[in-house]
């Protein structure tokens, strides 16, 4: 954030980025808040839409739409609302984008899918998770990626700072606030270990965990063997772990046939960009017991706030989601 600050109050008077008409997904929080108003100070003009459903903090929305930006998101989104925000974003008429700043590449998808004839006039794409990253990849493959794309998640500041860092201390901060746990004793088992699960591993080592590591990249898994973790199969671990840790990228790590064999209140978290890797709806339309899905936030310092339902699951709202399972 000091950097950005930095940033406007050197060159909001040039204006460098007068003429950028910037379509955004991201997270809907205070730090996009002062990025958006940033770039709208160096004279881009921007279009927004949430790229999580559980994320956005409504406030922040409501603040960046009375001071005229356009923001299309709400916390608790449907996964209808979802797509819907994101068209409303993209179609406008006398509008027309020609830069997207990504996180997950739903943006682009859509885009892609919906508004093809957009990419006519589209200089660039940045983005910013290990997912979207993935899809663009895809699309290069396949001989569809027709602008250029910039991959933000493999700098060296989002991968030592924000990915190990960061969540070496969310992961913690997010357990604590949304179950009052303690981790002493506790046997955790982490699937992956990128940037991501390095922090997490060392984090709730520290605090007296056992934990076991779950990696396929053979490089990693070296890396964890010879950081003191046990390597092992999920299945392996399934029935004997009190809280399991996905933050692979990947989906479907956590299946249905995994939270069946979970012993009764161990906790599902996902540090990851969105609840793919944690088989969720299988989950939820199941006649599993009573569901509690938390969020543990990538970042701290940021409030929890509950959201009630008449369904078998509650929400706190943050950027990754953790099931608590209350009973079997």
């Amino acid at each position: 954030m000091p950097a950005l600050m930095a940033l406007r109050k050197r060159a909001q008077g040039e204006k460098p980025l007068a003429g950028a008409k910037i379509v955004g997904c991201t997270h809907i929080t205070a730090q996009t808040a002062v990025l958006m108003e940033t770039l709208g100070a160096l004279g881009a003009q921007c279009r927004w839409a949430a790229c999580n459903i559980y994320s956005t903090l409504n406030e922040v929305a409501a603040a960046l739409a009375e001071n005229g930006f356009p923001v299309f998101a709400w916390k608790g989104e449907s996964e209808d609302d979802f797509w819907w925000c994101i068209d409303r974003c993209v179609n406008v008429e006398g509008w027309q984008p020609n830069m997207i700043l990504d996180d997950g590449g739903d943006l682009t998808h859509w885009i892609y899918k919906k508004y093809p004839n957009m990419f006519k006039k589209i200089k660039g794409i940045v983005e910013e998770s290990v997912t979207g990253v993935h899809r663009l990849y895809q699309l290069s493959k396949a001989g569809k990626l027709c602008v250029p794309a910039m991959n933000v998640n493999d700098s060296v500041t989002k991968q030592k700072f924000d990915n190990l860092y960061c969540c070496r201390e969310s992961i913690l901060d997010g357990l604590k606030r949304t179950t009052d746990m303690m981790f002493g004793g506790k046997q955790v088992v982490v699937c992956g270990y990128g940037e991501v699960g390095k922090g997490c591993c060392a984090a709730l080592k520290a605090m007296g965990s056992i934990v076991y590591v779950t990696e396929i990249d053979p490089i990693c898994a070296l890396q964890a063997c010879m950081d003191g973790f046990r390597l092992v199969k999920l299945n392996e671990v399934i029935r004997q772990v009190d809280i399991v840790i996905t933050c692979t990228g990947n989906k479907n790590v956590v299946t249905r046939e995994h939270l069946d064999r979970m012993k009764n209140s161990c906790i599902v978290c996902n540090m990851g960009h969105s609840n793919t890797e944690i088989d969720v709806v299988r989950s939820s339309e199941s006649s599993l017991g009573a569901f509690s899905f938390l969020l543990a936030k990538k970042q701290t310092g940021r409030r929890k706030s509950r959201v009630t339902s008449d369904s078998k699951h509650e929400c706190l709202t943050e950027l990754s989601t953790v099931c608590s399972l209350t009973s079997l």
